[in-house]
C-alpha cells in the first residue's frame, strides 16, 4: 500500500483525484469513469477549484475496485455495496454462476475454433479431403481445390449416398494419366477467352474421354458441374459443348 493510504487514515485527512487513484491503485480515467456512472460521487470544487475527497471516498473506491477486478459488472457493484451480509453473499452466488456461464460458453466457442482449424476435415470425409490433397500434389492450382471441395459439399448435400462410389471414381481417374493430363489441362483453361481455339481442342479430346468412359452423370453430378462452370466463361463452354454432343449422341 502506497504512502498515501497512511495519510488516508489520519483524522480529517482529504485527497485529491489524483491522490484517491493512487491510495486505491487505479487509474485517474477510472475514478472519473466511476463518477460518471454514478458508484463514486463527484464533491463540489472547494475555493481553489479543486475536488477533494474525504477518506472513506477511498474506502469505497478500494470497495468498488476489489469487486470490479472479480468481475463483477459494474450495474450490480452499487447494489452490492448496500447489500446486507445475505444479500450480499446471494448476490455473489448469482454472480459467480454468470461467470460459470460465460466461461462454458467460451470454452464451446474455443471448441469451435479448433474445430475450424481443421479446414476441410471439419465438412467434408477424411477419404475427400485424401482427394484433395492428392490434387494439390499433382499440380492442381488451389483455385480449382477450392472450388472441388465446395462440389464435394455439395455434393454430399445432394446425394449423400452416391459419395462413396464417386470417391472410388475419383481415385480411379487420378490413377489414369490420360484422366489426369485432361484434369490439369481444363485447369489451365481457367482464364482462357471463349473463343479460344485451344478449347475446341480441349472439348474434343474430352468428349473422346466421356465416350470412351461412357459417363452418364446423375442429376446431382450435373449440377455439380454446372456450379464449377459458373466461375469461368471458358470451362462453361467446355460443359455446354460436351452436354450438347452428348445429347446429339442420344438414341
Amino acid at each position: 500500500m502506497s504512502s498515501t493510504w497512511f495519510a488516508v487514515t489520519r483524522i480529517g485527512a482529504v485527497l485529491t483525484i489524483g491522490q484517491l487513484a493512487a491510495a486505491a491503485d487505479v487509474t485517474v480515467r477510472t475514478v472519473r469513469h466511476y463518477h460518471q456512472v454514478g458508484l463514486l460521487p463527484e464533491p463540489e470544487r472547494d475555493a481553489s477549484g479543486y475536488r477533494r475527497y474525504p477518506a472513506q471516498t477511498a474506502v469505497d473506491l478500494i470497495r468498488i475496485r476489489t469487486l470490479a477486478d472479480a468481475g463483477v459488472p459494474l450495474s450490480r457493484i452499487d447494489a452490492l455495496l448496500r447489500a446486507q451480509p445475505p444479500e450480499f453473499a446471494a448476490a455473489i452466488s448469482d454472480i459467480d454462476a454468470q461467470l460459470q456461464r460465460k466461461i462454458d460458453q467460451l470454452a464451446e466457442y474455443r471448441h469451435r475454433i479448433a474445430q475450424l482449424a481443421g479446414g476441410e476435415s471439419l465438412f467434408l470425409p477424411t477419404e475427400v479431403v485424401a482427394i484433395l490433397d492428392r490434387m494439390r500434389g499433382l499440380g492442381v492450382s488451389e483455385r480449382r481445390v477450392r472450388l472441388e471441395r465446395d462440389s464435394w459439399i455439395l455434393l454430399q448435400a445432394l446425394d449423400a449416398d452416391a459419395l462413396p462410389q464417386r470417391i472410388r471414381d475419383k481415385n480411379a481417374e487420378f490413377d489414369d494419366p490420360e484422366t489426369t493430363r485432361l484434369y490439369l489441362a481444363v485447369d489451365r483453361s481457367f482464364d482462357w477467352e471463349p473463343d479460344d481455339p485451344r478449347l475446341a481442342r480441349l472439348i474434343d479430346d474430352l468428349d473422346a474421354w466421356e465416350i470412351d468412359h461412357r459417363r452418364n452423370p446423375g442429376q446431382s453430378t450435373k449440377l455439380v458441374a454446372a456450379r464449377i462452370a459458373e466461375s469461368s466463361p471458358a470451362w462453361q463452354r467446355i460443359v455446354d459443348a460436351l452436354a450438347y454432343r452428348a445429347e446429339q449422341r442420344a438414341p
